[in-house]
């Protein structure tokens, strides 16, 4: 041990450290310095955890406390409090910000940028903030908070922050000012009395037999006080949002079933003890030959992946008409495979969870999952106990983007905590998250598609196969939504489409923002290109004879009957399209839909609480997730709009004091639902307000809002006399421009929203779509070497920077869907739907080449991007 003596913001502060210390944990833990987060440590990727040392900005994830010896620390906390304000207003005013996760350390970067007695180019702020990765705003606006702040430093105008608004309003983002600055606390963040700190025990392998597990060692080592495996589960081990198939602990005697199963868990008295147990902890396995190709798993005499189920998981079948005859028939035939890779979610903020015990018996979790009532019931399940035992409250996330789902470490934090009878918390690292959480779908699409001399689509013949990993999660279900989108927004009247999902022992495939749909979108958007060649006509004019319109049929046999949008999409990006056409540009062009609601049948619910309290605000309750999107702004908003209220009235919360579970916030459907609760909610209130009473008078009243969506249908089924498999869709067309050196330039985004109730933010959440849409077009994949990713490093994965970002526009079109709130429908999916089938059309106009495989690595927009490069043998990964 040493002592380390620095400055930090200003005061002299000294320590006893061994020295090999990463500078990130003694801020946080020693010196509760959480403005500074945790994200890809020790990689120096993130920017999450940066300082400024000696006024130069560093991460902190890949300095020891020993290099800090005599220097001065600067961290948010530091920073003037006017500065500061101009920081949060300026984030705010410019939307700069959505999960806020990475926003602090942007923050401190500004400053030292904005600081320099120099002017900043946009190209240039985005050159000098490469080493910041945000997933969730495409970076657009961070620019413009930027630039923003530059200015006013230099006696430009204050940014205008939007503090009051109802629908139809850029209000400022609920708790962003606090979310810039770092001051609202993460799961991680989050200190109690006791606490303890938890690790789990992965399997490395993607299949074997687990024959002993041995604790004693853990258990022996000072500071151990508890060691768990499935001998200590006194409920349910198994669990799953569809099937339960996915156990919270091996056992002994069974298989582990990919390199995320857990086989033990830690909790200590610190992070660094318990994962000095963790390697302790002795395994003795088996290793089985793994089935990793989905293809294979299905075939007769396949090793049987999952013990709860076969290996077909899931098959959908969606026929109409004489596809075969209507092919042959054709004037014009194309056919090919597509096939699309596993897509890493990359949140920023990994999986944490902590439980409380409550002196009441009660055990309070704080969740950062997608769905807090289902949250309960799993880990209720687990322990044994009533779903009353458990106060889980959602501490809104660090993104998500489907990957919160299912959950991960939320049963093992619960059981650590029930058997030492103290607060715990589980983090993951970066590498046990990218092993643990499920992943978008790989999907192997042949497609056969014809049209008649004019270009008029006549059939579709379809085959998917999609690989769902070692457990069910939602696979079944988009593979469901890949077999409904087959086709895309277009009038097909024959088809024939068998969409199947099937387990392996890779890791577990589920929900991920375009839930199937962006898959398939990326065949058909090809399809319909190599079928305008063969036509002689444009890729604007092919879409625009096909695209679907009111009165039209669904490829489901769902009539449409309002609220289509996409001919408005379509014609809002003509003249951009011709105009980069005409001057000699390559560009591509794809349109897409995608469900708003779970639909297929589910009966889908919304609730809503508002809670007048007696100092006069007012709580507002909803059990849908805020991750970014800014789910709790629009329900704010919404009430505020009945009400006639101030949205600083309103204080919104997710847990379970109420009864609001009504699964998980997926499937563009939390605004649909959430918003038609609260406006039910808030009119029941309103109401009382008619009458004259004021707040104070009706301090302590509940006004419960609920809503209820029952009648879509299950492929292949009828009510009514009527197929209706989705309440309604969101629709959009985007554009993608090539320079002339083939790499990106423009994009232009056209999305029919039904109602912006926020613009701006409306606009951002789409800008952060296409950023994650061109990943996933050209960088990003997380292949798989004998069931492992092969890499769990940012940059090898192949989220783009702020650099490689070209121009967007974003076009706003407003078709209202009565069934919405206030007209709206979900936007966070249909983003990125089209994106990919845009950049493949571009590239063919570029080069003549035509990609059917996902990432277009090989592509000239893809060279002039310097992430996405993994080393290593590419024949036999997954």
């Amino acid at each position: 041990m040493k002592t380390v003596r620095f400055r930090l913001n200003g005061e002299p502060r000294e320590l006893e450290a061994s020295g090999d210390e990463p500078l990130l944990d003694v801020l946080r833990e020693t010196f509760k310095i959480k403005s500074i987060k945790p994200g890809c440590g020790p990689q120096k990727e993130c920017g999450c955890c940066l300082v400024l040392i000696e006024g130069q900005p560093k991460v902190t994830c890949s300095i020891k406390i020993a290099q800090v010896e005599g220097r001065s620390i600067l961290t948010l906390e530091g920073v003037s409090d006017n500065e500061l304000q101009l920081y949060a207003d300026a984030f705010q005013a410019a939307a700069g910000l959505q999960c806020g996760y990475c926003t602090p350390g942007l923050v401190l970067r500004t400053k030292y940028l904005t600081d320099q007695d120099r002017e900043l180019t946009r190209d240039e702020i985005a050159k000098a903030i490469d080493g910041h990765l945000c997933r969730c705003t495409g970076y657009v606006k961070i620019i413009d908070a930027i630039e923003l702040i530059h200015k006013a430093k230099r006696g430009g105008a204050l940014p205008t922050v939007i503090d009051n608004g109802g629908v139809g309003e850029s209000l400022q983002r609920w708790q962003g000012g606090d979310l810039a600055l770092g001051r609202r606390p993460f799961v991680a963040d989050i200190d109690v009395a006791g606490l303890l700190h938890g690790v789990v025990v992965l399997s490395p392998h993607a299949r074997a037999l687990v024959k002993r597990i041995d604790t004693t060692k853990a258990l022996a080592l000072p500071g151990v006080r508890a060691v768990a495996t499935a001998k200590d589960v006194p409920g349910d081990r198994w669990v799953g949002l569809i099937y339960k198939d996915w156990p919270c602990f091996v056992a002994e005697g069974e298989e582990v079933r990919y390199v995320g199963d857990v086989v033990a868990a830690v909790a200590a008295d610190t992070a660094r003890i318990a994962r000095e147990a963790a390697k302790l902890v002795e395994v003795e396995y088996e290793p089985l030959p793994a089935v990793l190709d989905p293809f294979e798993s299905v075939k007769p005499g396949a090793p049987q992946v999952n013990p709860k189920h076969a290996n077909v998981l899931s098959v959908t079948r969606i026929e109409k008409g004489d596809a075969d005859a209507a092919l042959a028939a054709s004037a014009h035939v194309v056919t090919g495979t597509w096939q699309t890779q596993r897509i890493e979610h990359l949140f920023l903020e990994t999986e944490a969870c902590l439980a409380v015990p409550l002196p009441d018996g009660r055990l309070h979790m704080y969740s950062q999952g997608q769905g807090i009532f289902d949250d309960r019931r799993q880990v209720a399940a687990i322990l044994g106990e009533p779903e009353d035992k458990l106060f889980v409250e959602l501490v809104p996330n660090g993104g998500a983007f489907g990957g919160r789902e299912d959950m991960t470490i939320q049963a093992q934090t619960g059981l650590l905590a029930r058997l030492t009878g103290r607060p715990v918390r589980v983090t993951l690292t970066r590498e046990e998250s990218v092993r643990m959480h499920p992943k978008r779908h790989p999907l192997t699409m042949t497609y056969e598609v014809g049209c008649d001399a004019e270009g008029h689509l006549t059939a579709a013949k379809v085959r998917i196969m999609g690989d769902s990993g070692a457990y069910a999660s939602v696979g079944g279900k988009v593979l469901e939504r890949a077999a409904g989108h087959a086709v895309g927004p277009y009038k097909v009247p024959a088809i024939d489409i068998e969409s199947t999902a099937a387990y392996t022992n890779n890791p577990p495939c589920g929900a991920m923002r375009g839930f199937g749909v962006n898959q398939t979108s990326f065949a058909i958007e090809g399809c319909l290109d190599l079928l305008a060649e063969k036509v002689g006509i444009d890729g604007f004019e092919m879409r625009w004879r096909n695209v679907l319109r009111n009165g039209d049929t669904y490829t489901t046999g769902q009539i449409l009957e309002r609220a289509v949008g996409v001919e408005k999409t379509l014609a809002a990006i003509k003249d951009d399209y011709y105009a980069a056409k005409n001057a000699g540009r390559a560009v591509g062009i794809a349109c897409a839909l995608k469900n708003s609601g779970l639909g297929n049948g589910a009966i889908e619910r919304g609730h809503a609480r508002l809670v007048v309290q007696p100092d006069g605000t007012v709580d507002l309750h909803t059990g849908f997730t805020e991750m970014g999107q800014g789910l709790l702004t629009i329900l704010t908003q919404c009430a505020v709009e009945v009400t006639h209220l101030p949205a600083e009235v309103f204080r919104p919360q997710v847990n379970t004091r109420f009864e609001l579970g009504a699964g998980q916030t997926t499937g563009s459907r939390a605004t649909l639902l959430a918003g038609r609760a609260m406006i039910d909610a808030a009119e029941k209130l309103r109401a009382d307000l008619a009458q004259g009473l004021s707040l104070d008078q009706l301090a302590g009243r509940v006004y419960v809002g609920e809503t209820v969506i029952d009648d879509t249908t299950a492929p292949g089924e009828t009510k009514n006399g009527k197929i209706k498999t989705h309440t309604t869709f969101g629709w959009a067309s985007q554009m993608v421009v090539l320079d002339d050196k083939g790499a990106l330039a423009e994009v232009v985004a056209a999305h029919d929203v039904g109602r912006a109730l926020n613009p701006q933010q409306c606009t951002a959440q789409i800008e952060g779509a296409v950023h994650m849409g061109l990943g996933y077009a050209l960088t990003e994949e997380l292949p798989c070497k004998d069931g492992m990713p092969v890499t769990a490093k940012l940059r090898e994965i192949g989220v783009l920077r702020a650099q490689h970002m070209p121009k967007v526009k974003v076009i706003l079109v407003e078709e209202p869907e009565p069934d919405g709130p206030f007209g709206a429908k979900g936007v966070g999916e249909i983003g990125l739907v089209p994106t990919a089938g845009a950049v493949a059309g571009a590239l063919a106009m570029f080069d003549g080449t035509r990609h059917h495989r996902l990432p277009m690595k090989e592509s000239s927009a893809a060279r002039a991007i310097n992430v996405g490069h993994i080393p290593g043998d590419r024949s036999d990964w997954h």
